[in-house]
């Protein structure tokens, strides 16, 4: 017995007396190639894949290099611009005849502002890190401005382990100790606590959106000469 199935050219010969699962697996391959014949896959699918060089994949990923030079200029922005703050803020208050008595009224608003504008200043410091890390590194801005951050955050905890050694040696501490600050030791931990989430979080993000930008730049270029 023979059978042609439409949309397939194959011819299937099942033997008289042959047993049913034979030809019922034949049915279901034919069925399977007809269905296979009528998937088209379009042509632009994989462009985008072949259009990328494969020696630049090996370009891409985290570079430390550029990483390393990216968290050298966030330092020194943060200095720079922490510097030029305290010198506005001297200025402003010379001119507003702001003085340590009125600070010391109102302590609590003298401290979320002063966090609040040393937070800003490091977040600005470590976008313009990020930033130049994505400008050296070409490509994946993104993990370039976290590699930014992840070496900003493991010098801290460096400098903060080689601290607390030489405060558990020395009690370095407890000349910090000011009993004039009109704050609570509990007010100084909770704000404390605070300022540090949100520098974290504000400075990943910052550079992590630095990273990005600095890619920008490549991209503007590589459509231009497309």
């Amino acid at each position: 017995m023979s059978e042609q199935y439409p949309g397939n050219t194959a011819t299937i010969t099942t033997p008289v007396g042959e047993d049913t699962s034979t030809q019922r697996y034949a049915e279901a391959r034919a069925a399977a190639d007809r269905a296979m014949s009528t998937i088209t896959i379009p042509p632009d699918q994989f462009a985008a894949e072949s259009e990328i060089d494969p020696e630049l994949l090996s370009y891409r990923g985290f570079k430390f290099g550029a990483a390393f030079f990216g968290w050298l200029i966030a330092i020194a922005m943060s200095v720079l611009l922490l510097a030029a703050t305290s010198a506005a803020a001297l200025g402003s208050a010379q001119v507003l005849d702001y003085s340590t008595s009125d600070a010391k009224a109102d302590p609590q608003a003298a401290s979320i502002t002063a966090a609040a504008v040393t937070v800003f200043m490091l977040s600005l410091a470590f976008y313009i890190g990020g930033y130049v890390a994505g400008r050296l590194a070409r490509f994946d801005g993104g993990r370039q401005g976290f590699g930014v951050w992840m070496i900003a955050l493991l010098v801290g905890a460096i400098a903060g382990g080689v601290g607390w050694a030489l405060d558990s040696q020395y009690n370095l501490l407890d000349d910090l100790n000011r009993p004039d600050v009109a704050l609570s030791n509990d007010t100084l931990a909770y704000g404390g606590i605070v300022a540090a989430g949100a520098l974290l979080v504000l400075t990943l993000l910052a550079a992590i959106l630095g990273g990005k930008t600095g890619k920008r730049y490549h991209d503007k270029i590589d459509a231009l000469l497309d």
